[in-house]
């Protein structure tokens, strides 16, 4: 599945949501950050921004995510996410490092940084 970026109000978007069908699809090749999330989750409000921004910085480097977890509860459950926002970082597949909770950007960084290479 090819992502366009899209450019509104000067804001690029790129961060693909994606479903139990096609998350496996999603993070099987590259470096990709899995956000699962739900939209009355006020911490997972607080760090999509930041999310926004490592994709617009980091966009060669790693590709993210978003699984809401309230519409996909197999996936969830196969990753034993219990809270949210749970971020884990795949890497060709496999996953590679796991945060909960809300992050801060340069800890966010560091993490993809860490398995960028």
């Amino acid at each position: 599945m090819k992502v366009y970026r899209l450019i509104l109000g000067g804001i690029r978007l790129a961060i693909t949501h994606v479903t139990d069908k096609n998350f496996a699809a999603e993070t099987a090749e590259g470096l990709v950050l899995a956000d699962f999330w739900a939209p009355w989750c006020g911490p997972c409000k607080m760090i999509a921004p930041v999310l926004e921004e490592i994709d617009g910085e980091m966009e060669d480097k790693v590709q993210i995510v978003k699984l809401d977890v309230d519409e996909n509860q197999e996936t969830a459950g196969q990753y034993g996410v219990m809270s949210i926002p749970t971020l884990l970082l795949f890497k060709d597949g496999n996953v590679v490092d796991q945060v909960v909770g809300f992050q801060p950007k340069e800890a966010l960084v560091d993490l993809i940084n860490k398995h960028a290479s």
